[in-house]
């Protein structure tokens, strides 16, 4: 289908209209929901104190299983995401709080490690400010539109920013029909991809740049995937010193202009309480800057996973090299912070 340059017609080809209010796409977690994750938390630490260490098996979902496969197959087969509501330190302490994730997690994909630092729970926080030499997750800094290095992201929010932290989403198959009926032709450098910087987190012996291109866009089984990260893609023509052609720019101009228009990006800010779990390989995401309150001790604090699904999703040998399998390989780092000579713009 996609091999003729078709539109897609899916659900999760959506748009920001497609949800006037947030309980369009948000789950209520019932007393029954609230009840099951404790048992399964208890039968779970039974297995295992450590939070990285319980499986699915371990975490018995009990009569709550089905919601929890239904939420997951909206996130891989449907509109490709999803938001709960109640998980809350009101009821259960960060420490259950952070395992209730893991393990609702690991019933969507593996968990895998977000940096060198091998943390497979990613905690999202400001350490390094407005500084591009930190990365994304650990700055206070404007995001714009990319994906990560997995299959399924999800974002637990403990504490929101004072200011800002709006995350802004959209479906990388509404971008996709808005440039195929408007200007085509700027897709196919979008298939051809571009190399990648790899920001001095590749491990020893291996290239600081992909050696082949990666497709922003990829088809494969009648499946279309995303793998978008504009700033490492300039980052690798500054340090190769091959600039950008022109109609490269103009594609990667325009795939940011669709994405970014209100009629197809949905924002909304995580409140205390709310995690997402959504699709990596049909979704873009951002995230504005935000400030924590100087007075308080209170700093904006999400949890994070990487989830990878490991064959069940069709994706071509490119964006499979690219991601790995592991994600960011941990090697026993102890920060994040980037010493390399290309820098992002943005």
């Amino acid at each position: 289908m996609l091999e003729t340059r078709t539109p897609i017609g899916a659900r999760s080809a959506w748009r920001s209209r497609d949800f006037p209010s947030r309980e369009t796409y948000t789950v209520d977690l019932t007393d029954q929901h609230l009840a099951g994750l404790q048992a399964a938390l208890a039968a779970s630490r039974k297995a295992t104190e450590e939070t990285e260490g319980i499986t699915a098996e371990a975490f018995v979902l009990g009569n709550v299983a089905a919601d929890v496969a239904a939420w997951r197959d909206e996130v891989l087969h449907g509109r490709g995401f999803v938001v709960l509501r109640g998980l809350s330190t009101g009821r259960f302490s960060e420490e259950d709080l952070t395992a209730i994730f893991w393990g609702l997690g690991v019933h969507v994909g593996r968990a895998v490690s977000q940096s060198p630092m091998g943390d497979r729970i990613g905690h999202v926080t400001d350490v390094g400010g407005r500084d591009r030499r930190e990365r994304a997750y650990r700055s206070s800094r404007e995001l714009t539109l990319h994906t990560d290095r997995c299959d399924v992201i999800g974002m637990l929010c403990l504490e929101p920013a004072w200011r800002g932290g709006v995350s802004g989403y959209a479906s990388i198959h509404t971008v996709y029909n808005d440039i195929l009926a408007s200007r085509p032709a700027l897709l196919e450098p979008l298939f051809r991809g571009f190399r990648y910087h790899r920001r001095g987190e590749q491990l020893p012996g291996e290239p600081a740049i992909t050696a082949s291109r990666v497709p922003v866009l990829s088809e494969c089984e009648g499946e279309l995937s995303v793998v978008f990260l504009r700033a490492y893609i300039e980052m690798a023509a500054q340090e190769l010193g091959e600039p950008l052609r022109d109609e490269d720019v103009a594609a990667l101009d325009f795939f940011e202009e669709v994405a970014c228009r209100p009629d197809v990006k949905l924002e909304f800010t995580l409140e205390a309480g709310e995690a997402i779990f959504f699709n990596n390989c049909t979704m873009l995401h951002n995230r504005t800057a935000f400030e924590d309150d100087p007075e308080d001790r209170r700093k904006r604090h999400l949890l994070r996973l990487w989830l990878m699904l490991d064959g069940r999703r069709p994706l071509v040998s490119a964006v499979h090299a690219y991601k790995g399998t592991q994600g960011i390989a941990g090697r026993g780092a102890r920060s994040t912070y980037y010493t390399g000579a290309a820098l992002p713009r943005v």
